[in-house]
């Protein structure tokens, strides 16, 4: 996936590869070593996880995977391809939110 990631997957990362997002790092298909699972985006900062939902998510795994991800003390946002291709200035002000909201709690 890293070589050759999905369309929406490079849009996202279009947006939040080298700071581009109000100085936001993120970091691309990171592997946790201790457990099972690639955030498709993640910045540690905020301990924020970025999701691209294609439609072949289950929903299930999803919930028992962000729980999981949840305890580590990251926040998961979630998005689904079709709101990444028409409604991308949404997802960048969840993001955004998101990320501030992170920092008003520290």
């Amino acid at each position: 996936m890293r070589r050759e990631p999905a369309v929406y997957e490079r849009r996202l990362w279009k947006l939040l590869r080298d700071r581009r997002l109000v100085g936001l790092k993120f970091r691309r298909q990171l592997v946790f070593e201790d457990g099972p699972y690639i955030a498709d985006f993640i910045c540690f900062r905020h301990r924020l996880i970025v999701e691209a939902d294609g439609p072949r998510h289950d929903p299930e795994r999803d919930a028992e995977r962000d729980a999981w991800l949840r305890g580590q003390g990251f926040r998961v946002l979630r998005f689904a391809n079709q709101v990444i291709e028409t409604r991308g200035h949404e997802v960048v002000a969840a993001i955004l939110a998101a990320a501030e909201a992170n920092v008003d709690r520290n």
